[in-house]
């Protein structure tokens, strides 16, 4: 649940068939009854099957833009990435990767003739694993067969292109060592906690010649066990690596992380900043003579106050801080002639912006108000991006515009596959907290929408607590949303205080006020839409995964007013939480204490606290190796619940860990809300979507 790793439902996503449905066989089910679809709303499935678009990379000579395209692969049951090519000009695209299982993350050479991108495809020679490791692979612009450039036994994580476009660098993490594998033999497996890591490092490997048909060898750049790499940037004159790196690979240490300097032929490394908090992402100026990075700026409390964009001298020194004004998270992106660009959020939009490094003036660089916009990648003299973009109420497409004047155009048309539906309209609401805190959130609301009726209302709670829902259009993962405004309810996702977008100061107001504040936020909301006569107020559920089901399970805990409420991996006692999680900095910050330093403001806070006042019927659900929200909590809720006679249901997904990542079991959890709201909500029997 950390902010920059804050869990968002997966935008996993594949064709809808253009047909018409209203009444389709829950698949899958084994009582074998159907779901009620009402006429114009997608099924699950044609759901879980809608495809998406990612990752644009544009060419540096503008003429091309590689994106990845996920799609569901019902047999695996996965979904994958493959990598496709748009012609600017043209607006043609074409598939360039068509092999079993992803390939994503393409990036160009600098000099334009090869695209490499990491796949998870089955490995070419014998003696590796069928499920091995992510491997890195390049093909020709101009087309032909792609080219395996690593064969190792754990992988590759990230990599970078040389400026001369000769070298790849690259991360990976070691292989167990043989004192590892001894032990393992003599003991069988076992993990010695804080103690068995894998660090990652850096390598390197040079393209091969068009004769050679053996990858080239790869040569390490770092090693040891003082430090894990992180993210990394070539000088311009390739003969240097910047690098963020911290003391471990635990989520928890990533407030150790630094910024180094490699020199790539000595393979000589310096820590060139050293300052409490992370600091990560690093980039070049044009020059060579200075890096940009992001920093927390020495704060204790990385987790919610805002990040900066700094600025150090390649040979180290002080540090100069360059958005200090700009209230909200800031990352460099690149390096370009008129500045540091960097995207950030703007309450439920997402826009980009250029930092002047000598001034630290900042300019937005996207022009619309209504703009969501991420993922951007620049020529090479900066005058064109490309970007994955959307609008309010509009599907997310790859967009290609100037930099100046900014003025976007569609390479993509997903939002083709909306057609045969008719889609809830979305739009910004606001309310005033029992504070005075202003909270917006999203209304979604049924197509016949009637302001003279009143409507059942669910709330659907993003989860982080820094994220942040929007109005634009996905398709439904985990909650079947536009099957809740088919069938006549209206939708609300606030973004409860703590959410990002709005600020430091808004991020800041539920630290030692989690659960009751969020609360307040999210029954006010309630009251809001009630006091416009637009709810049945005797119909009202809420559901959410990560701080979503956190804040769910409050709810159970705390209120009689909601008739059903469904808790996806959500906290149920903090202190049980603090002990078992992978990202214990995150309840030491929030909290500002540990249990042992103040037992009451984790009970406070804590769902269980609460329990015997419990009314409400609720589902569980959770993958079953979650790390980041253990499973011990969701089996305290579930335990209690059933001691103080609430209805319960809980289903375990035991492979998973905190996201439910694969299309049939994300069936599953969808199916699994559809029944619980439509049986406590519109009083359908009951029948479980699996037995």
């Amino acid at each position: 649940m950390k902010r920059r790793l804050y869990f968002a439902v997966l935008a996993f996503l594949a064709s809808w068939p253009a047909a018409s449905f209203s009444q389709q066989p829950a698949m899958g089910s084994s009582s074998g009854a159907t779901i009620p679809v009402p006429a114009g709303a997608p099924t699950i499935d044609q759901s879980l099957e809608m495809k998406s678009v990612s990752a644009p990379r544009i060419s540096p000579d503008g003429r091309f833009v590689v994106y990845e395209v996920t799609r569901t692969n019902w047999d695996e049951n996965a979904f994958e990435r493959e990598l496709w090519l748009a012609d600017i000009a043209s607006d043609q695209s074409i598939r360039l990767t068509n092999a079993k299982r992803s390939s994503y993350d393409a990036k160009w050479s600098p000099d334009g003739k090869w695209i490499a991108f990491l796949s998870d495809r089955p490995p070419v020679v014998s003696g590796l694993k069928k499920d091995d490791k992510v491997q890195l692979y390049v093909m020709a612009a101009a087309g032909g067969e792609a080219r395996e450039l690593t064969r190792l036994e754990t992988g590759v994580s990230a990599y970078e292109w040389s400026p001369d476009s000769r070298t790849i660098a690259f991360t990976s993490t070691d292989p167990d060592s043989k004192a590892r594998k001894d032990r393992d033999e003599r003991y069988g497996e076992i993990q010695i906690i804080s103690s068995d890591y894998a660090m990652t490092h850096l390598w390197q490997i040079a393209m091969p010649s068009p004769e050679s048909t053996q990858p080239p060898e790869p040569h390490r750049l770092t090693e040891g066990n003082d430090f894990a790499v992180g993210s990394f940037a070539w000088s311009p004159d390739g003969k240097r690596i910047a690098f963020s790196a911290q003391l471990d690979p635990d989520l928890g240490s990533a407030e150790t992380a630094d910024i180094y300097l490699l020199e790539v032929a000595s393979r000589a490394v310096k820590k060139i900043v050293d300052t409490p908090g992370p600091d990560t992402s690093p980039q070049w100026s044009p020059d060579g003579s200075e890096i940009a990075y992001q920093t927390a700026n020495g704060s204790k409390y990385d987790f919610y106050t805002n990040h900066l964009i700094a600025v150090v001298s390649a040979e180290g020194g002080a540090p100069r801080i360059l958005t200090q004004g700009f209230d909200e998270d800031a990352s460099p992106l690149i390096w370009g002639p008129v500045g540091i660009y960097f995207a950030a959020l703007q309450k439920t939009y997402a826009h980009l912006f250029v930092v002047n490094a000598k001034t630290g003036a900042v300019q937005r660089v996207s022009s619309g108000d209504g703009e969501i916009a991420s993922q951007f990648s620049f020529t090479r003299d900066f005058k064109t991006c490309a970007f994955t973009g959307a609008n309010d109420n509009t599907y997310s497409e790859i967009y290609v515009s100037a930099t100046q004047p900014f003025a976007p155009r569609a390479l993509t048309t997903m939002g083709s596959q909306l057609k045969p539906f008719q889609t809830a309209g979305r739009e910004r609401i606001q309310w005033n907290s029992t504070d005075g805190a202003k909270i917006e959130g999203i209304l979604i609301k049924p197509a016949d929408f009637d302001p003279a009726k009143k409507y059942p209302l669910l709330l659907v709670i993003h989860g982080g607590p820094t994220g942040v829902d929007r109005t634009s259009l996905s398709a439904d993962r985990y909650y079947p949303v536009e099957i809740f405004a088919a069938k006549g309810a209206l939708v609300l996702k606030p973004n409860y205080r703590g959410s990002a977008g709005y600020g430091e100061a808004f991020r800041s107001l539920n630290v030692r006020n989690l659960g009751v504040g969020d609360y307040a936020d999210v029954i006010s909301g309630v009251d809001y839409l009630i006091a416009k006569g637009w709810v049945d107020r005797g119909r009202v559920g809420a559901m959410g995964w990560s701080e979503g089901g956190y804040i769910s399970a409050f709810i159970t805990a705390s209120s009689d007013r909601f008739r059903a409420v469904s808790v996806g991996a959500g906290i149920s006692d903090w202190m049980t939480y603090y002990v078992s999680t992978d990202i214990h900095p995150f309840t030491r910050q929030y909290l500002k204490a540990t249990p042992w330093d103040d037992p009451e403001i984790y009970r406070k806070t804590s769902p269980i606290t609460y329990i015997k006042s419990a009314k409400t019927p609720t589902l569980i659900q959770q993958g079953g190796s979650d790390k980041r929200v253990p499973v011990s909590d969701s089996f305290e809720l579930y335990q209690a619940l059933r001691d103080v006679g609430v209805p319960v249901r809980m289903v375990i997904y035991p492979t998973f860990g905190h996201p439910i990542n694969k299309p049939k079991q994300q069936r599953s959890v969808m199916e699994e809300n559809l029944r619980w709201f439509d049986h406590y909500i519109w009083g359908d029997p009951f029948v479980p979507p699996t037995q």
